[in-house]
């Protein structure tokens, strides 16, 4: 059954489902619906427009779904919409969505996001992502399945982290990281793929192969452009699912440019 503790504020507008546990201190406030299973510890503040799947786990002091830090909303209806079995821990901010931005920020299942992490106005967050401490997500950003944040890294607005990318912790990231893309410093850059990530999660050999073989192709060959050297990628590696998907992404014209690596030719960079 659902349990209530006696100190927690609850509005009337709220939809609670079966199962649902709402610990001591917590303030519920507005157009808001959480899915059976999901557990409130102590002292978090839901508010505004926000959607709640199954089986999350939200520690003391999350704040959810209050107005986003962008100086052009201006009240409009936006909604935040969480999965099924996260664990949001302590002081995670999450804001809605925008006007400018699709109204709605949206965020996967089987993802942690560690203390202090903060997910800005229109993100789309895939599942299974870990944002470490004090990670902090600018508006717009898309983060792929499986991805992980570095603590105390910053990730720039409208920019793309592919599926399986890694960011080292304390990192700015300005620049769009590939699929399985590991990037690291205090201005980011490429710096080879996420093996770890691939080997973890039991990516076939030839397929972590194909992949070392089409990162070295695409950016440490010197021959051509970089969209020349994309299509001989294309040409020996593409029917391999993962580089193709890797080859799709950087065709795909985001609104930031690739994160390359430090020795980048600036010819190739005007290239990307």
């Amino acid at each position: 059954m659902t349990l209530i503790h006696p100190t927690a504020i609850v509005t009337p507008g709220v939809k609670l489902a079966e199962g649902v546990v709402i610990g001591p201190y917590c303030v519920l406030d507005g157009e808001i619906a959480i899915g059976a299973g999901t557990k409130l510890l102590s002292h978090v503040v839901i508010g505004g427009r926000t959607k709640i799947g199954t089986n999350n786990k939200i520690f003391p002091f999350a704040s959810l779904g209050h107005a986003p830090q962008d100086l052009k909303y201006k009240g409009e209806k936006s909604e935040l919409v969480i999965g099924d079995h996260n664990v949001i821990r302590e002081h995670v901010t999450m804001n809605p969505g925008t006007e400018g931005g699709g109204m709605v920020t949206t965020i996967g299942s089987h993802c942690l996001f560690m203390v202090a992490s903060h997910v800005a106005h229109d993100c789309v967050i895939g599942g299974h992502v870990i944002l470490a401490n004090n990670a902090t997500l600018g508006g717009h950003v898309q983060v792929g399945d499986h991805a992980i944040i570095g603590g105390l890294a910053a990730v720039h607005q409208f920019v793309r982290i592919g599926t399986g990318a890694i960011i080292g912790g304390m990192s700015g990231v300005e620049h769009d990281v590939i699929p399985f893309g590991s990037v690291m410093g205090e201005r980011a850059s490429l710096a080879g793929l996420n093996l770890v990530g691939l080997k973890r999660r039991g990516f076939e050999r030839d397929a972590i192969h194909a992949l070392r073989g089409a990162y070295k192709m695409l950016f440490e060959d010197e021959d051509g452009t970089l969209a020349d050297r994309i299509g001989r990628t294309r040409a020996e590696y593409g029917s391999v699912t993962e580089v193709a998907d890797m080859i799709a992404f950087m065709g795909d014209k985001g609104n930031r440019s690739l994160c390359l690596p430090k020795a980048f030719r600036s010819r190739d960079v005007q290239a990307a």
